[in-house]
């Protein structure tokens, strides 16, 4: 007898993994590939937050904690929205998850049933469309464009049928972000036609171009979702945190006790004292700033021309198809000819993707300037 299998499991492949399998070979034949595919910084987790863990470790085990986190992670947490947007929050509104990925199933369980349609900007963060599908919703693509920063506008929100709709700022694969006016015009959109808002956070603090709006500025209702992943340089502990409005709290909380009990102990710890880190962080993000002046600098040089310049994060989204052929094609050609890794649009725009490559600058200055050089070699060859 065959296996069953479920529908909500058909959920597209990355493509970036075709890259990444091609690297790691490449790398083990001896050549040196520039990473510019990876969606993660080039910096390890503070050293304070190294140290912290290792305190802990030296002093007992590390057990469960209650599911909503620590509560000294909490009020840090509540404490950086005064820092950062001067907003007074109560920390009994915040809930420690396993990576921003844990906040996305979370908030989606609590506010959406089956069939529900939830609105993404296309293009988009890929695992967006994967886990509404897992979840039995159904992913609604917004169709942006470059004149907007590939961000959607509140007319296509308002009377859109939407159930919900998520917006990212500062965005994966593009950068850009949303001012505090822009943002409010799509929350409002939503809000009259009763449209749950959930707002991607996961970049704030990787700003270059003005600061970044929470859209706890405007409004208590928005779900928001963050993670210690890219300011604080700690993809790998997997710790990310959701502001629920005050309605929701209760519920976020019953689901995380089944779903996941708990964050884990030792990456809260490390979190708690990566917030204690600020010198070592914008130290990081001035890193991430140079490199960003020097791809906008030779994006052009290298004959590329149409993207929108990143405001935050550390990407660029870049239209290539003046080359040819696929972006997938070319990413390929690309790592063979001159060893420099992409990410082909396909993953973030399924209907577009074909024409674009994400560039990830979170390397260091000197692979970035390598890269980029490598990468206008190759686009000289491919004009000709």
């Amino acid at each position: 007898m065959q296996t069953r299998v479920s529908r909500r499991g058909d959920v597209d492949p990355f493509i970036v993994m075709e890259i990444l399998r091609l690297a790691a070979q490449a790398e083990a034949a001896g050549r040196h590939v520039i990473h510019m595919e990876i969606g993660q910084p080039g910096t390890p987790a503070p050293e304070v937050a190294r140290a912290a863990l290792g305190t802990a470790m030296g002093q007992g085990s590390l057990g469960y904690t209650e599911s909503l986190g620590l509560p000294a992670l909490r009020q840090r947490i509540a404490g950086l929205y005064r820092d950062w947007y001067g907003v007074d929050l109560d920390p009994d509104r915040i809930l420690v998850t396993p990576g921003s990925s844990g906040g996305f199933l979370l908030a989606f369980t609590s506010l959406f049933d089956p069939g529900d349609r939830v609105g993404i900007a296309n293009p988009g963060y890929p695992a967006y469309r994967q886990i509404l599908k897992a979840q039995g919703l159904e992913p609604a693509l917004i169709t942006t464009d470059l004149a907007d920063g590939y961000q959607p506008r509140p007319d296509q929100i308002e009377g859109a049928g939407l159930d919900g709709v998520l917006i990212a700022s500062p965005a994966n694969p593009t950068g850009t972000m949303l001012d505090h006016d822009a943002l409010k015009a799509l929350i409002e959109a939503a809000e009259r036609s009763n449209t749950a808002f959930i707002s991607d956070e996961i970049y704030h603090g990787l700003n270059y171009q003005g600061r970044c709006t929470s859209a706890l500025e405007i409004t208590d209702n928005a779900f928001v979702i963050n993670s210690f992943s890219k300011y604080f340089s700690m993809t790998g502990w997997r710790v990310g945190w959701i502001v629920a409005p005050p309605n929701h709290i209760d519920r976020v909380n019953k689901l995380a006790q089944h779903m996941f009990i708990c964050a884990p102990h030792a990456s809260q710890i490390a979190a708690l004292a990566a917030l204690d880190a600020a010198d070592e962080l914008e130290a990081n993000r001035a890193t991430y700033s140079r490199n960003r002046d020097i791809v906008l600098k030779m994006l052009p040089k290298a004959g590329i021309t149409r993207f929108a310049p990143p405001d935050g994060g550390f990407y660029v989204y870049a239209d290539i198809s003046h080359l040819g052929d696929d972006s997938l094609t070319l990413a390929r050609a690309l790592l063979d000819e001159e060893g420099v890794a992409v990410t082909p649009g396909h993953d973030f725009d399924p209907v577009r993707g074909g024409s674009t490559w994400r560039l990830s600058y979170a390397a260091s200055t000197a692979d970035v300037e390598e890269g980029m050089a490598r990468i206008a070699r190759f686009t000289e060859r491919r004009a000709r």
